[in-house]
């Protein structure tokens, strides 16, 4: 009876209105240009990230500035607020991978094994393995020999996944493509990366005096910082290392320096370092 009534009320009421009334909204211009842009026909650049992603991208322009480094920027915007991004979701996926299959470890260790697989040196590694690094937009005439480029645009990369897919698409990218083919995290596991603690410890048993230097600090053609550390022993230097940290180049200089001891020192016949480096 209400819905009769209803009926009779909106036939006597409301003027009547044609079908065309009802055509659909035109989308808005955003939209058909994002929907051109995915349909047109993709680029080599394109083609080749989407082999490495394993899966097509819904918009293109979040992995484009992914891979746009500051100096190739022209005021368009660059990579750094995505690796800002990225640095925090790949720490939590990580972290998830991490306390899902070491369940007996305590947070101590995982914290350890996590900062291994996210430290910059393993992600320059996984960037260049996965072909990142011919990817990214640099200028022709940049010659700086910063790796961390290619780690930061991985970071950039894993920001840009989670913007245009979300965090499981972010965790499948990372466990099926990166842990299944170019992390080894056993390997990890078994690593000693604090060469300077190394060092430290093997002098202190032996009563040997080891000593570290800043003794230079350049600036590259991009004006990054670039140290260079020497370690002496029983004051004679023995190993440097360059870095664009203090504590990279320290890191740097001691595992050259693990190198020399490894190699001299530790020989049965040589029974003072003076001996070993010559002096």
């Amino acid at each position: 009876m209400q819905s009769k009534m209803l009926q009779r009320f909106i036939s006597k009421f409301l003027p009547a209105i044609e079908i065309e009334d009802f055509q659909p909204e035109p989308k808005f211009e955003s939209d058909q240009n994002q929907k051109f842009e995915q349909e047109e026909e993709q680029s080599p650049e394109t083609a080749e990230l989407v082999a490495m992603l394993g899966f097509q991208p819904t918009n293109i322009n979040h992995y484009k500035l992914a891979l746009r480094h500051k100096l190739a920027s022209n005021g368009k915007g660059n990579n750094e607020r995505l690796e800002f991004l990225g640095d925090a979701v790949l720490s939590s996926v990580v972290a998830d991978f991490l306390y899902n299959n070491y369940k007996t470890r305590d947070e101590g260790y995982l914290t350890n094994l996590r900062s291994k697989i996210v430290k910059r040196e393993t992600l320059n590694v996984v960037a260049k393995e996965i072909g990142l690094d011919k990817l990214v937009n640099l200028p022709i005439h940049t010659t700086s020999h910063n790796l961390n480029v290619y780690g930061n645009a991985f970071e950039a990369l894993i920001g840009a996944i989670y913007l245009d897919k979300g965090y499981e698409q972010c965790k499948k990218f990372v466990y099926d493509v990166i842990f299944a083919k170019y992390i080894s995290v056993k390997k990890l596991e078994k690593a000693t990366e604090n060469f300077k603690s190394q060092l430290l410890e093997w002098s202190q048993k032996r009563k040997i005096n080891v000593d570290f230097e800043i003794i230079d600090d350049v600036m590259d053609a991009e004006n990054n910082h670039i140290f260079k550390c020497a370690v002496k022993i029983d004051g004679k230097v023995v190993a440097n290392g360059n870095g664009y940290s203090k504590k990279e180049s320290q890191q740097r200089a001691a595992k050259a320096a693990i190198n020399f001891v490894k190699k001299h020192y530790e020989c049965p016949k040589k029974s003072s370092i003076n001996s070993q480096i010559g002096q």
